[in-house]
């Protein structure tokens, strides 16, 4: 990919370790891995729009026969390999990626186990990590599922390892959202601790907003190029009427797909603020606006592939919004369709040239590579130290 000397760096890549892998293997219900006839690799089936496909999969598979159409995607070798890993890192010319394990992450455990996988987990991405040193760092699962004594324990655990820099987050939370009371002693510990919250999304909107042609006609275009973006941009929006930046102003938050919505709505967001009676009569309004967040409490990814959704996430970050963008190819997501997976994906090279274009005369110079590395080992201090 090529960006002059500055470091390229990927904040938003995912893995499957092979223990989660077989997680999903036991399960009988969402999320789930299958194997099918007429699939070469196992199917990873993760949303609520999937599962009527996946109910005539498996009565055919039960009858012997090979479904018709196969739910799910491809849980090919992207997913779980620290080899495919570095060799899609070397092939788009990667210097370092922060790997965190694909949603939906630990929330479907049980208290009892959620805690013990979650240390497991963990200790498969650091060794990971160790054995690429300096070439890679992760954010840490949390078992959410789990006790606030728990949670607040694994806290404490991976802000001492050293690959680790930050956890990755659902929108759920404990079960009621991010504005749920009960997260503040965890939002709180996570910021004493100077781990950065990656928040992704994965729940969606129900399946009813995309009508009754989706299933048979859209494939996923809808959950994902709307549904992700609009829950990322919901649950921060609770966040900040529940007041959750000003009790915890030290929090920091990275958001995924460039915040969802958030850069195009915050104006909205505000003006309706404004304008709510309840809001002011209760004397609930938030003390900071929408826009001092955005450019004091959270940094978005790059993951928009087009310089237009770009542009309104810099702009969205404050007067300095280059400085709160960060490179990320959402690996190993996306796959380029009927062509070679060892070579380039669209899905990165898409997101390298819209920040090319976002910055225009700058395609060059110093915004760009801050934006494609150096925002990110700065903010997540991203050295090689101690690497032998």
């Amino acid at each position: 990919m090529g960006f002059c000397d500055g470091k390229v760096v990927d904040i938003h890549t995912h893995m499957y370790p092979p223990e989660y892998v077989k997680i999903l293997e036991s399960r009988t219900s969402i999320p789930l891995v299958r194997s099918f006839p007429g699939s070469s690799d196992p199917r990873l089936i993760l949303l609520d729009t999937e599962v009527p496909i996946l109910e005539e999969a498996e009565a055919a598979k039960a009858r012997g026969e090979t479904p018709t159409n196969i739910p799910g995607r491809p849980l090919t070798k992207h997913y779980s390999s620290l080899d495919q890993k570095m060799h899609f890192m070397e092939t788009h010319e990667i210097d370092i990626s922060v790997v965190s394990l694909a949603n939906p992450w630990l929330d479907f455990l049980s208290a009892s186990e959620a805690g013990p996988i979650a240390e497991s987990i963990n200790a498969d991405f650091s060794r990971m990590c160790e054995e690429k040193c300096g070439r890679l760092f992760f954010f840490a699962a949390l078992p959410l599922t789990a006790s606030q004594e728990v949670i607040l324990s694994s806290i404490a655990h991976v802000s001492s390892l050293p690959y680790c820099r930050g956890v990755i987050l659902g929108t759920s939370g404990l079960g009621k959202g991010l504005d749920d009371p009960d997260l503040l002693p965890i939002f709180q510990a996570l910021a004493d601790a100077r781990l950065i919250i990656f928040l992704h999304p994965h729940y969606g909107l129900p399946n009813e907003v995309w009508g009754p042609r989706a299933q048979e006609n859209y494939g996923h275009v809808l959950p994902l190029a709307l549904g992700f973006p609009m829950e990322t941009t919901i649950a921060v929006t609770r966040m900040y009427l529940a007041g959750v930046f000003d009790q915890v102003p030290q929090l920091n938050m990275l958001l995924a797909h460039s915040g969802g919505t958030l850069p195009f709505l915050a104006g909205r967001i505000e003006s309706c603020i404004l304008h709510d009676g309840h809001l002011h009569a209760a004397g609930t309004k938030p003390k900071k606006t929408i826009w001092e967040v955005l450019s004091s409490q959270v940094y978005l990814d790059a993951v928009v592939y087009s310089d237009v959704g770009l542009k309104a996430a810099v702009a969205a970050s404050g007067p300095e919004g280059h400085e709160r963008l960060m490179f990320g190819t959402d690996h190993p997501f996306f796959p380029p369709l009927g062509s070679d997976e060892e070579g380039e994906w669209e899905s990165v090279t898409w997101n390298g040239a819209a920040v090319r274009k976002a910055f225009g005369e700058d395609a060059e110079g110093v915004k760009v590579q801050k934006v494609m590395g150096g925002n990110a080992v700065k903010v997540l201090n991203l050295r090689r130290d101690g690497c032998r």
